[in-house]
Formats: C-alpha cells, structure tokens, sequence
C-alpha cells in the first residue's frame, strides 16, 4: 500500500501544546495513518516530537518551515530534522507582493536556489508547496511555471491538488510534470457550493479526477501522499478518517 500521512495543520486547533500533540498523533495513527506532515502545530522539543512518534509508530513524512528560518537559522534547523528522520521540508508558499513581475518571482528563486545546495549536502532536501496565487500571470508567465522551470533540481515541488484547481490548473498535469522531484503531494478535494463559491472537502467526496490523479502520482514517483484540509464543514479528525477510509477503499491506495 501506498504511504499516506496526516498534515497536522488539519488538526491546528488540537496540537497547541506537547499533550495536545500526542493525542492527535494517537488518534491520527489509529485511523490508520502512516505518518504526519509537522505544520501548525505548537511548540514542542524535536526530541519530544520523535519520541511521540516512534511511541506512535508514525513516521515524519515532512515538514514546513519559513523562508527566515532557513536562511537565518539553517543549522538548527537540519540538527532537527535530523533528530525527526525526516528528509523533506518546504516552504508553505511565497508571494513578491509589490513586485509582481518575473524579476520579483527571480529573485525570490535566486535566494532560494543558494540554499538549495546548503541543505542537500546536510541531507536535508528543502521544496517549494504551491497555492493559487502562483496561477496570476506574472508578465506572460504563471508564476508556478517560472518557479518549476528555474527552481534548482534539488528543490522538490509539493504539488496541492486543491490549489493547483483552484488557480485553473490541471493537478494531474503538474504532479507528473514535476515527475521525480515530488516525494510528497498535498491530497485535497474541492466542491461548489450553489452559490459558486470553491469549497474544501474530503478526499474522493469533491470533484477533483482522482484516477487521473493518482495514476500521476504513481507515475511521478510520488512517496508521500498527505491528507490536508484547512477548513470544512465536517470535524476535522472525523475529515481525515474519511479521506483516508476512501483513499485506500475507493482509490486502492
């Protein structure tokens, strides 16, 4: 089967503290996760948050971190992950804000790409997750096109299948397009609601092409499918069980 995780930022309101943290992992490992993406969460000790997992039997699939904290606070940071096992993390996004131009997304990749060699000699591989903002052309170019094109190979691209659609992208497309530098993928459906607002869902419940999805996957080399929702109707454990139970039942994951 295949690996999937639980990014923790789906349960932000239930990791505030070192306990809260543990139970959701309890929780998260009894419904059958592989392992969890380290996001939203509160402040914890690394040392403490591996022996949750291992106590758990989940693995660190991934985490995020910031920009400043890889620029400013790089050995911390790899001493860290190093005590998770864990090989992957990714900024949540970026955006030049005043500079919306294919300058203002350049430099942002010229910094990017000098801490790119830094952390792959560490063995630690830093990556790039997209959202949908990265769709508004930027002089011609979408800017998710630039980043992929320009980004140093050793940067990997976690792939959001929501915001991929939600910014008029095919999700499958990119996820094979990036093929061998996307260990991990952000599982997320989307819906509509009647009055044509995009809407979060559960994974297989929304109308993402999830055959077309996973077969992309598959054939990128994915590892990593991870199960985010930021926001919904239905409570946010009961979410991850859901998605889960139709990943691997319905989608043969």
């Amino acid at each position: 089967m295949a690996l999937i995780a639980a990014q923790l930022y789906t349960l932000r309101e239930f990791c505030k503290t070192p306990a809260d943290i543990a139970t959701s992992c309890y929780r998260v490992k009894k419904m059958g996760y592989d392992g969890v993406q380290l996001s939203g969460i509160g402040a914890i000790e690394p040392t403490e948050m591996r022996k949750i997992l291992d106590g758990e039997g989940l693995l660190c699939a991934a985490t995020h971190r910031s920009l400043d904290q890889m620029e400013n606070a790089a050995e911390e940071l790899i001493e860290e992950h190093h005590i998770l096992d864990c090989k992957y993390t990714a900024i949540g996004g970026f955006s030049p804000k005043e500079d919306w131009t294919r300058a203002g997304w350049g430099a942002f990749v010229t910094r990017y790409n000098a801490l790119a060699a830094k952390f792959a000699d560490a063995g630690l591989r830093i990556g790039y997750h997209n959202h949908s903002h990265e769709f508004a052309p930027a002089e011609g170019i979408r800017p998710l096109d630039l980043l992929i094109n320009t980004l140093d190979e050793r940067v990997w691209i976690e792939i959001d299948t929501y915001w991929v659609a939600h910014g008029g992208g095919d999700p499958a497309a990119y996820i094979e397009r990036v093929a061998g530098r996307i260990p991990c993928v952000h599982f997320k459906d989307m819906t509509i609601t009647p009055q044509r607002t995009h809407k979060m869902c559960e994974i297989g419940d929304g109308n993402l092409n999830w055959p077309r999805i996973v077969q992309a996957c598959r054939y990128a080399g994915v590892i990593w499918h991870i199960v985010e929702r930021d926001s919904g109707d239905m409570d946010a454990f009961d979410s991850l069980q859901r998605s889960l139970d139709n990943m691997r039942e319905k989608m043969g994951l």
